[in-house]
């Protein structure tokens, strides 16, 4: 009692010194040695319960971090903020907010609920923890945002419309499309009426999943409680009902527009536009690209319908249109003549894609890994391989790096030309930058060495990822044993399946189906069920992706091939709405 009596008299002294102005007394060595983050706080709140004005205690606050060797607690600035915004100082909350989420861990659930309950102000407390949300969301760690915006909820604080709609934009941007509904629930639930912000980035996450149903019904929602869509809302559904290839749904809410007064602006257009060209119906594009008006027409909108032209054998075309947009003064970018070098090379004409390349050059136009991969590919599919690592020697040169299109397009080359041992280097090279080859990948190296009979070349190649320090795992064998088994190598794939439960590693779905599948074919069907038996002890399934991994099978093969799959519904390894699902694709 003595020693709290004590306490109490030590924290009125400091206050009546600092009330007092004589702020550097405090750093007396008597004093100072007693001045922890601990009694500043309990200075603070003192002074607020006196009713000393934010500005004055903010003053303070200020004064005492510039002390030697001192830091404010966690617990000082978050009072510190809490003044602030209580008096509605809302930018200089903010600022210290800002400096305390750089260094505290503020997301964490158990700091937020500590520093919630020193202040029981929900309205203030509402305000500080919206302002972290779009903190966090602003600096790009949309985790952290997420959990202070749930801790909200369980405080049962309810979050500011603009932290909502940020965190959202947020969530969009880093393509969690699953977490937006998720947050948008949670937001209603806890009472925030939704704005046209916030549907707008609704109808764009359905948009991102090309989730046409959910998208009408947020705009029936929005009709009922009174949100007027606005030019983004429309644009959105518009580009939507594109991507789909809806070219009806879309030219309704052109017609929609129209008629509420609003004017179709260029990103209207250009997916009208991008639409017809996606689907090749090049006249309805260009009858689209003469109805502009009240917008011009940008580099988008030529390069989209350049872009069409070319993929429908149109060249000339093409051009003709690259002719008009440089007339209108827009001089043409390195999508623009990706799409024309596209199908220069698609049409063998290398040597004229070379003086586009030599013209991108001399306009300052830098290539960028489309240009450099469909000259690659070019060349590879001629056989001209000398030019196309040439190409690839360039392309770092120029500071880009090597994707997983570059490597393919190599590999096929090399393996196009049997050879395969440069084909395997590349693929090395490949898994070493961190990309995962495609079955097709792997198919070509193996059927190269098949060609040869040269199967032992295919069982090597796992023994050759190790020594490369290259991590075998499933996808690797996966990959190989499929296509071993497609071209009826079944002894190499068996013995393939002995090496890799020999490291341990377990096989899968499709690489159990695949052997099964190849023994019934082949006439071995005890061969077939023991791998069935497999299938089932490790209650490994047969899924509708699996089935599509075989291919329609063709007319001499299709009543062996549905009766082997068949066979797995009776043992119960696909269900049989899988099997539904696979008859009605077939239809």
């Amino acid at each position: 009692m003595v020693l709290i009596e004590t306490h109490n008299h030590f924290i009125e002294s400091v206050c009546a010194i600092v009330v007092k102005g004589h702020w550097n007394n405090l750093l007396k060595l008597k004093i100072a040695s007693t001045i922890t983050s601990t009694t500043i706080h309990q200075v603070i709140l003192h002074l607020t319960q006196h009713c000393y004005g934010p500005s004055f205690i903010f003053q303070f606050f200020k004064w005492v971090h510039c002390i030697p060797h001192y830091t404010h607690s966690l617990q000082s600035s978050w009072s510190m903020v809490h003044i602030l915004t209580k008096h509605s100082n809302f930018k200089t909350a903010q600022q210290v907010l800002d400096k305390m989420a750089q260094k505290e861990m503020l997301s964490s659930p158990s700091v937020l609920t500590s520093l919630v309950r020193i202040h029981d102000d929900p309205e203030v407390n509402s305000h500080v923890l919206s302002w972290i949300v779009i903190h966090y969301a602003k600096s790009k760690m949309t985790h952290d945002a997420v959990q202070v915006f749930e801790q909200m909820s369980l405080c049962n604080l309810k979050p500011h419309l603009h932290a909502c709609t940020v965190l959202l934009n947020c969530l969009l941007k880093d393509g969690v499309t699953n977490m937006v509904w998720k947050v948008y629930k949670r937001m209603v639930q806890d009472g925030v009426v939704p704005n046209i912000y916030i549907y707008n980035c609704l109808i764009h996450a359905c948009s991102k999943s090309r989730d046409v149903e959910r998208a009408e019904f947020i705009l029936k929602e929005m009709e009922v409680k009174g949100v007027v869509p606005d030019i983004f809302t429309y644009n959105t559904l518009i580009a939507l009902y594109c991507k789909k290839g809806m070219h009806y749904e879309a030219l309704s809410v052109q017609d929609k527009m129209e008629r509420e007064g609003i004017n179709l602006d260029i990103v209207s257009y250009n997916s009208l536009i991008y639409g017809f060209c996606k689907e090749g119906k090049m006249r309805e594009a260009m009858r689209m690209f003469g109805e502009i008006k009240s917008a011009t027409p940008n580099h988008v909108t030529y390069t989209t319908l350049i872009d069409g032209y070319c993929k429908t054998n149109e060249l000339e075309q093409a051009l003709r249109l690259r002719e008009m947009m440089e007339a209108k003064g827009l001089s043409p970018g390195v999508v623009t003549y990706n799409s024309i070098l596209r199908k220069l090379c698609s049409d063998g004409r290398i040597r004229d894609a070379n003086k586009l390349l030599s013209e991108m050059s001399e306009r300052k136009i830098q290539p960028d890994n489309i240009t450099c991969n469909t000259l690659i590919n070019a060349y590879c599919k001629i056989g001209d391989l000398i030019s196309a690592l040439k190409f690839k020697t360039k392309m770092l040169e120029a500071g880009l790096k090597l994707d997983r299109f570059t490597y393919r397009a190599l590999i096929h080359g090399f393996c196009k030309m049997n050879e395969l041992e440069n084909a395997k280097e590349q693929l090395f090279g490949m898994l070493d930058a961190g990309f995962s080859p495609s079955y097709c990948t792997y198919s070509w190296i193996v059927d190269g060495y098949c060609k040869k009979n040269n199967t032992d070349a295919v069982l090597a190649l796992p023994n050759e990822f190790l020594s490369k320090g290259i991590c075998l795992d499933v996808s690797v064998y996966r990959a190989l044993i499929r296509r071993l088994c497609k071209i009826e190598r079944i002894e190499c794939a068996e013995k393939l399946l002995y090496h890799m439960e020999g490291k341990g590693i377990s096989g899968d779905s499709v690489i159990y189906t695949s052997l099964a599948f190849a023994y019934w074919k082949s006439g071995n069907t005890n061969a077939a069920s023991n791998m069935l038996d497999e299938m089932a002890r490790r209650s490994l399934m047969v899924t509708v992706k699996i089935y599509r991994c075989f291919g329609a099978p063709d007319a001499s093969e299709n009543k062996v091939s549905q009766m082997f799959w068949d066979h797995l519904v009776e043992r119960g390894l696909m269900s049989r709405n899988t099997m539904y699902k696979i008859q009605q694709m077939l239809i």
